[in-house]
């Protein structure tokens, strides 16, 4: 792990989605060759990009975290920004499209984001009753 990237767990999870207005998580584990061969590609992100937290959940030392998320392959990439999860894949990102997901992200309306969250939420409790 670099300077440039903090490890997340149970315990500081929480506090740093809502301590940070842009966190990237990286879902990985030691014994994954594709996590391996990403985590340089991350870290260099993450030096290019300090006014982001840049975090990675080990799966194996936090399975609570990967489970909470559904994660079920690594590399998993998640972007929450103002708390609301705005992206999600599995797969290890070349360093062109990491850059182009990060700046997609940067440039999302959170009023619009909100907005839609909310739209689906009150969907889906309407189709529950």
């Amino acid at each position: 792990m670099s300077s440039a990237t903090m490890e997340l767990t149970k315990e500081n999870f929480d506090q740093t989605v809502t301590d940070n207005e842009f966190v990237l998580i990286d879902f990985w584990a030691d014994w994954c060759g594709p996590c391996k061969s990403f985590a340089p590609v991350y870290d260099k992100a993450a030096e290019a990009n300090p006014d982001m937290v840049f975090g990675k959940v080990d799966t194996e030392a936090q399975p609570e975290l990967a489970q909470a998320f559904g994660i079920q392959s690594i590399p998993t990439l998640m972007i929450v920004r103002d708390q609301v999860a705005v992206f999600a894949q599995p797969g290890a990102l070349p360093e062109a499209a990491l850059e182009d997901v990060i700046g997609q992200a940067r440039q999302l309306d959170m009023d619009e984001v909100r907005k839609s969250v909310a739209e689906e939420q009150a969907k889906a409790q309407q189709q529950g009753q």
